[in-house]
């Protein structure tokens, strides 16, 4: 299970130093990538490089969502907050980007992302991220994700690619407060299908975990993939994961705005007829609802993503989801 995420600048108690080892670390590593932690050949943890951390904190000024704190350390960047979206003018979309082109062996990364009262963020990725091969060690990337009362918040990175042979850990901590928003989802891919390789990958662990900021649980989604060093890939293709489909995709929705079962249902109606496999709940203390869906196209993951993205964003704020476009 992921930490709780450190105190933001100016709160109590003062940030760690963001470049100790215990700040970008992963804590609590699933065993099956724990087991794997070595001495690289190559550079190892915490050298220059192999630690990318991204910083940033959103405030409401003069009217729309300003970018007010930022603190990057390549690999990790960003160029600068865009204003795109005309039916929510107010609203700040940040591009996140990485210089090194994949995570490799031995990187740690983290992101913070604290999103103030009232403001209105979007955060994405540049371009799908890619888990490069490794030989030793593993990499691992924390995400802290804060929505202060009344924020809306929208997390939806493009999904995540691992190469053959990669092993790679992600934690995922959002904190919701009572009266904000947050639209959180992900893409998995089974690896680099045009080159053949299908659940290639050594390990492949995840952790969501959505909660109040005084720690009441909302939410938990853990994943793990360990596919068999004899039969690759036949351990993660049944029920319950891949279902024999190379590509899955989730989107959870935290927010006040709409009882649960009405955002469950917006999300089944707007997905009915699309042709992808699907489900959809609630989420428990009526704090909203969540779909899982399965595919072996990407086009028609992504085209179903987005009209779950755009058939909530529609019923919560009113307007459409923007098409956007990468830089």
């Amino acid at each position: 299970m992921c930490p709780a995420p450190s105190a933001h600048p100016g709160s109590s108690p003062p940030r760690p130093d963001r470049l100790a080892p215990d700040y970008y670390s992963a804590v609590r590593v699933p065993p099956d990538v724990a087991a794997l932690a070595s001495v690289p050949d190559t550079l190892g943890p915490g050298s220059p490089a192999k630690v990318g951390i991204l910083d940033l904190a959103f405030a409401v000024r003069g009217g729309r969502t300003e970018l007010v704190e930022r603190y990057q350390k390549a690999p990790l960047q960003i160029m600068r907050p865009l204003w795109i979206d005309p039916a929510m003018p107010g609203m700040s979309y940040v591009y996140l980007m990485a210089t090194g082109g994949g995570i490799a062996q031995a990187d740690r990364y983290r992101m913070d992302f604290h999103c103030g009262p009232g403001t209105e963020v979007h955060l994405t990725t540049q371009a799908a991220t890619k888990v490069f091969r490794m030989e030793h060690d593993y990499a691992s990337q924390r995400v802290h994700l804060t929505a202060d009362e009344g924020a809306y918040v929208e997390y939806l990175p493009d999904p995540l690619i691992p190469f053959k042979d990669s092993r790679f850990y992600q934690c995922t901590e959002v904190t919701v407060a009572p009266g904000a928003t947050a639209v959180v989802g992900d893409t998995l891919t089974a690896g680099r299908l045009a080159r053949g390789e299908r659940h290639d990958y050594r390990v492949l662990a995840t952790d969501l975990r959505i909660a109040r900021p005084d720690g009441t649980l909302l939410a938990i989604d853990t994943l793990r993939l360990t596919p068999g060093a004899g039969a690759r890939g036949n351990g993660v293709v049944g029920p319950g994961v891949f279902a024999g489909h190379d590509h899955v995709a989730s989107l959870f929705v935290v927010t006040g705005r709409a009882p649960a079962t009405e955002i469950a249902d917006t999300l089944h109606d707007a997905l009915a007829g699309l042709g992808v496999l699907y489900g959809v709940s609630v989420l428990p203390r009526d704090c909203g609802a969540w779909v899982r869906l399965l595919d072996d196209s990407p086009v028609r993951v992504a085209a179903a993503h987005n009209t779950a993205w755009d058939a909530v964003r529609r019923l919560l704020t009113g307007h459409p989801a923007p098409a956007l476009r990468k830089p």
